[in-house]
C-alpha cells in the first residue's frame, strides 16, 4: 500500500471513531441532565445502537455491496449524519431527540462495516496490515474524551449541570461533515456483486450460518455472546453517569484508559492464545466483567478512586479478550463456507439482540434503585450486572469444550 493511501485511511478511521467517541461516551450523562430522562428512555436512546445494527447489512447488502462505490456511500451517510447531529445539538426535549438519534444511528452503523471494506480493498495482506490502520480509530475515540474533559472541560460537575454536554453533538457533527466530504478522496471501492444477482436475506444476516448452532460447542459460545451482552450494556448506557454522579473529576478523559488498556490487550492477544488456548483467554475476558462492576459497586471517587480507574482499565481484557478472541472462534468454527455468514450472525446476536435485551434491562434496574432524592443505588445498579456476567461465566466454564482443532488453526 503506498503511503499516501495509508495516511487517507489512517485519516479515516480517526474521524469514524472520534465522530462516535465524541458523543457516545457522554450520551447517558446528557440525557439526564439535559432532558431529565428516565433509565427506561435511555434505554430506549441506547437501544438505536442495536436497531442500526441489525438494520445495517440491509444497507450494506443491498445497496453498498451491489450499486455504488462503499466510499461514495460513507460520504453520503455522513454527510447526512452531520445534519442530524446538528438536530440532536439543537433537541431540548428526549421525544424530539429520539426520532434523530434514532436516524443517525442507522446511518451510522452502516460506515462500521464501510471503512473497514474500504480499508481492506487497498490491502495485499490484511491480517498484517489492517492492525495498524484500526489503531488510529481507537486514538480517535481516545482524542475525543481528551478534547471533552482536559481541553472542553464539558463534563465538569458545573459544565454537566449547566447543559454543556450538548456540544459533543457540534463537535461530533463537524468532524462527521469532515469525514463525509473527504470521502469523496478515498480510493475507489467499487461494488463486489454485480446488480443482477440474487440476493438472499438469509445470507444478508447471516442466517446460513445458523447451521452451525448443531455444534454444542458453538450453540454454548452462541447463547454466552448474547448474554455476555446484557452486562456490556450497563457500562455503555451507566458508566459515564455514575462516575459523574458520583464526583470523579474529567470522566471523559478518565474514560479514555479502556481504550488504550484495548490497544495494549490487542497485542497481548496472540500470545494469551497461544499459550492457553481459546477457552481459558474467553473466560479471562467474561470474568473481567464480574470484577470489574464489583469495582465500581465498591469503590468511591475519594479514598477508593483506585477501584474505578481499575475498572475502566480492565475494558481492554473485557473486550478484547470475548469480542476479538470470539471473532477468531467463529471465523475457525465456521470454515471456508459459512466465515462471513457466521461474522454477521454473531454481530446481529450481540449488537443486535444482546445488546437490545441489555439496554432494556440496564434502564430497567436503574429506574428500580432511583432513590427519592433522584440519585441512585450505585452498589445495586452495578452489583446485578456483575452476578450476570459471574452466571454466562460458570455457563461457558462448565458446558463449552475446547477443541485442539481450533488451537492448531490459530497457532499455524
Amino acid at each position: 500500500m503506498n503511503l499516501n493511501n495509508r495516511i487517507k485511511l489512517s485519516a479515516m478511521m480517526f474521524l469514524e471513531f472520534f465522530i462516535w467517541g465524541a458523543w457516545f461516551v457522554t450520551l447517558g450523562t446528557f440525557l439526564g441532565n439535559n432532558l431529565s430522562a428516565t433509565g427506561g428512555q435511555s434505554a430506549s436512546v441506547f437501544s438505536t445502537q442495536s436497531w442500526g445494527a441489525i438494520i445495517a447489512p440491509f444497507i450494506i447488502g443491498l445497496i453498498a455491496d451491489r450499486y455504488f462505490n462503499a466510499e461514495k456511500i460513507l460520504g453520503v451517510l455522513h454527510l447526512v449524519g452531520a445534519v442530524l447531529m446538528y438536530q440532536m445539538y439543537n433537541a431540548t426535549d428526549i421525544n424530539v431527540f429520539y426520532p434523530y438519534v434514532l436516524g443517525y444511528m442507522i446511518l451510522f452503523m452502516p460506515t462500521l462495516a464501510l471503512v473497514n471494506s474500504v480499508s481492506f480493498n487497498q490491502m495485499k495482506d490484511p491480517e498484517k496490515e489492517f492492525s495498524t490502520i484500526r489503531v488510529w480509530g481507537t486514538i480517535g475515540w481516545i482524542a475525543a474524551g481528551l478534547l471533552i474533559s482536559f481541553y472542553f472541560h464539558w463534563d465538569t460537575a458545573e459544565a454537566a449541570k449547566a447543559g454543556m454536554l450538548k456540544n459533543t453533538f457540534l463537535m461530533a457533527g463537524i468532524a462527521s461533515l469532515t469525514l463525509g466530504l473527504f470521502s469523496f478522496t478515498l480510493p475507489k471501492t467499487p461494488p463486489k456483486v454485480s446488480s443482477g444477482e440474487k440476493v438472499k436475506v438469509s445470507e444478508i444476516l447471516g442466517l446460513d450460518a445458523l447451521k452451525l448452532l448443531k455444534d454444542k460447542n458453538f450453540a454454548i459460545f452462541f447463547i454466552s455472546s448474547i448474554l455476555i451482552c446484557i452486562p456490556l450494556a450497563f457500562y455503555y448506557q451507566n458508566a459515564h453517569p455514575f462516575l459523574s454522579n458520583v464526583g470523579l473529576e474529567n470522566p471523559t478523559g478518565k474514560m479514555t484508559i479502556g481504550q488504550i488498556s484495548e490497544v495494549l490487550f490487542l497485542l497481548l492477544l496472540p500470545v494469551f492464545f497461544t499459550k492457553f488456548g481459546f477457552k481459558k483467554t474467553i473466560l479471562v475476558g467474561m470474568l473481567a466483567w464480574g470484577v470489574r462492576y464489583a469495582l465500581f459497586a465498591y469503590g468511591n471517587a475519594s479514598d477508593l478512586s483506585f477501584m474505578l480507574i481499575l475498572g475502566i482499565a480492565l475494558h481492554g481484557i473485557c473486550y478484547d479478550f470475548f469480542f476479538v478472541s470470539g471473532q477468531i472462534y467463529t471465523n475457525s468454527a465456521a470454515g471456508d463456507k459459512y466465515k462471513s455468514s457466521a461474522q454477521g450472525l454473531i454481530t446481529l446476536a450481540t449488537y443486535g439482540v444482546g445488546m437490545l435485551v441489555g439496554f432494556e434491562v440496564a434502564g430497567w434496574i436503574t429506574d428500580t434503585y432511583k432513590l427519592a432524592d433522584g440519585s441512585f443505588d450505585w452498589k445495586m445498579v452495578w452489583i446485578i450486572p456483575s452476578g450476570i456476567a459471574f452466571v454466562v461465566f460458570l455457563l461457558f466454564a462448565l458446558f463449552f469444550t475446547d477443541k485442539k482443532k481450533v488451537e492448531a488453526q490459530l497457532n499455524h
